[in-house]
């Protein structure tokens, strides 16, 4: 019997043997993890962080000052120091019988090469804020009228709204579950759980290893990507599991490691195509999309490569 031309030059299916390299799997797994978790060890146990993340001005409470620079086609240069030591010889008086703040503890971080400069201090009031534009107005000035914002956060509100981020995340987590556990058994509920667990303990590690190395914060923006990455994880680990499940029925008397590899070969091409175009408008938020979405956009693409990962490999 002759075999068509056309069929014999169809390409085959990638194949990938994950089952025979698993030990492989899980050493780069969980080196991953265990990195993450010393990140996160180590952010807890720093005096001045002392949270397994550096929380943002979101959590903590206090006000933000941000400054945009008139400047020509260069902004004259300018360090975080000099502006840090110019802070910590300010003297602000109190108002309103409140206690003059501390600005010892402000932090400084210069955007767009010097143009913005962002200023976290301890709550201020409007016109303790002014004051402190005035005073650092010669040494970063002139500074572009109407375009400053000050933003003030109490520690109460900072507070709820760690809260309200640590319930939102507990109650997504256990809808996933019970959905999984319903759908098809507790073994998948289980695995499902340690792949989305994997997912974002490597997502919060590199976060934490930022805010140690760059003093990077987190805000309530990071809470969305951590619900938005944990959904298109388990997004991606069902169907996975449907295929296996699908196999497994189809031909009962295959191993299992060949039905697992069989189901994630056929599923590799879907979540590979998934992963990058979800990946082409985050990086198009990364590359144009500014500084406020600039770090949301980063968590969303490592979530999004972690989890293709986990949903592959793991």
């Amino acid at each position: 019997m002759e075999v068509s031309p056309l069929l014999e030059a169809r390409p085959k299916r990638l194949r990938l043997d994950l089952c025979r390299q698993r030990v492989r799997v899980w050493w780069f797994s969980g080196f991953l993890v265990c990195l993450s978790l010393a990140g996160l060890l180590l952010c807890f146990l720093n005096p001045s962080i002392k949270y397994p993340l550096r929380p943002g001005l979101d959590f903590t409470g206090g006000t933000q000052i941000q400054l945009e620079r008139t400047c020509g086609r260069q902004c004259q240069r300018l360090s975080t120091s000099s502006v840090q030591e110019l802070l910590m010889e300010l003297e602000v008086s109190s108002e309103k019988g409140t206690p003059a703040p501390n600005l010892s503890s402000a932090r400084i971080q210069l955007l767009d090469e010097g143009q913005s400069i962002v200023l976290r201090l301890p709550a201020i009031t409007a016109s303790q804020g002014q004051k402190v534009i005035s005073a650092i107005e010669p040494l970063a000035g002139p500074f572009r009228v109407g375009a400053q914002s000050i933003q003030t956060i109490g520690p109460s509100l900072g507070g709820q709204l760690l809260r309200s981020s640590l319930v939102s995340l507990l109650v997504a987590f256990s809808g996933i579950v019970l959905y999984i556990n319903f759908r098809y058994d507790r073994r998948y509920a289980f695995l499902a759980l340690v792949a989305l667990g994997h997912d974002l303990i490597i997502v919060c590690g590199i976060f934490a290893w930022l805010g140690l190395l760059l003093k990077l914060e987190v805000d309530s923006l990071f809470a969305v990507a951590l619900l938005t990455i944990a959904g298109y994880s388990v997004n991606d680990t069902v169907v996975v599991f449907d295929r296996i499940r699908e196999r497994s029925r189809e031909n009962k008397s295959t191993p299992l490691t060949e039905q697992i590899d069989r189901a994630v070969s056929a599923t590799l091409t879907r979540t590979l195509y998934t992963s990058g175009t979800t990946l082409l408008p985050l990086f198009a938020l990364i590359f144009f999309g500014g500084v406020t979405l600039f770090w949301f956009a980063v968590a969303l693409a490592i979530g999004v490569v972690v989890g293709s990962w986990s949903s592959i490999a793991l």
